[in-house]
């Protein structure tokens, strides 16, 4: 007789400016991407904190664990939000400890305790834009023009030049490789400014070669990744987030006639 197939239930609370998961179920290699997927999805909503409860999770095997520094690794560099564990369980936090998992994601022992923790680390504040736009070719000057109001209203007009590039270039992508509707994320953190794209594609972006023109053409996200700090691409439940991350010297100069 076969096994039932393993289950996992994530309740999301997005009470206040942290995300919290409450997670009941099985964690195993079948249960594992849903689980890594949820945290991340939560992640890309750029809460303060995403705080995962796992009292209610059964994992057979401490190896299962990595889930969490998985998710932590995808959304390290953008959009850096912490991953915090809550177990009230003394000895299961040490098995946590154990598998290596706290060396990126701290656990702690209840959910007020995880949140004192969030207050305490002294982030700057982080602005957030996110628009959804038509499947059209509308769009690319649609999400320019949203580049150049947000940037301008948040102090960023110095990196407004080349973040309307990275949205051409991701909106762009969009339209010519999938069937997506984009939806454009900005988000401005101290002297950073992330240009993010979402479409319902599963295939992540790649930097591609033509095959017959060699380097003689490049590509979209070549360019972008020369004018970046930064970029990748991040898969989500319902397909990926490409995005990038400027910075002031990424800031384009223009030639001046005399």
């Amino acid at each position: 007789m076969s096994r039932p197939a393993s289950r996992v239930a994530v309740e999301v609370d997005t009470a206040g400016d942290t995300c919290l998961l409450t997670v009941n179920g099985v964690l195993d290699s079948s249960t594992y991407p849903t689980l890594r997927d949820a945290v991340i999805k939560a992640a890309l909503d750029a809460p303060r904190a995403v705080l995962v409860d796992v009292n209610g999770l059964d994992v057979p095997a401490s190896s299962a664990w990595s889930v969490f520094t998985s998710a932590r690794w995808h959304v390290s560099t953008w959009p850096d939000v912490p991953i915090m564990l809550v177990c009230a369980h003394s000895g299961r936090r040490a098995t946590i400890a154990r598998s290596g998992v706290t060396r990126y994601v701290p656990v702690y022992a209840a959910v007020e305790s995880a949140r004192r923790a969030v207050v305490d680390d002294a982030r700057p504040v982080r602005h957030r834009c996110r628009s959804e736009l038509p499947a059209s070719t509308a769009s690319v000057g649609m999400a320019r023009d949203l580049v150049t109001d947000q940037l301008t209203a948040w102090s960023q007009a110095g990196l407004i030049s080349v973040a309307m590039v990275v949205v051409n270039v991701l909106v762009d992508n969009v339209l010519q490789h999938t069937v997506s509707a984009p939806v454009v994320i900005l988000e401005s953190e101290g002297p950073l400014v992330t240009i993010s794209v979402q479409d319902n594609s599963s295939t992540p972006a790649a930097r591609r070669e033509d095959a017959f023109r060699g380097g003689d053409q490049v590509s979209g996200l070549a360019i972008m990744a020369a004018i970046s700090r930064a970029w990748g691409s991040t898969p989500t439940p319902s397909g990926k987030t490409v995005w990038a991350v400027i910075g002031p010297e990424n800031r384009l100069r223009h030639a001046h006639r005399e």
